[in-house]
């Protein structure tokens, strides 16, 4: 017999945080598709991410080529090193 998952209480707080627009734009998409919020995404991608393993299977990867694209996000991983505001 499965185990039934068991919720997890936590204490959630307001942030406000500043972002590449093209990216939320894409991270807002991809939320909406997977009938989420943008802090649940957000928390399971850093979760993740914080373990060393992908949170998206095939298919998400591909809706997320799909928003870059509608959303000309033509930024990678390694981009993240040299992103400064516009002056």
């Amino acid at each position: 017999m499965p185990k039934l998952r068991q919720d997890i209480e936590i204490d959630r707080v307001q942030t406000g945080v500043r972002m590449e627009r093209r990216l939320l734009k894409v991270l807002k998409a991809l939320a909406e598709y997977k009938n989420m919020t943008l802090g649940d995404l957000l928390e399971g991608i850093v979760l993740h991410a914080f373990e060393g393993k992908s949170p998206f299977s095939a298919d998400t990867q591909r809706k997320i080529a799909e928003l870059k694209d509608v959303f000309s996000l033509d930024l990678d991983a390694k981009a993240s090193h040299r992103l400064r505001e516009k002056s």
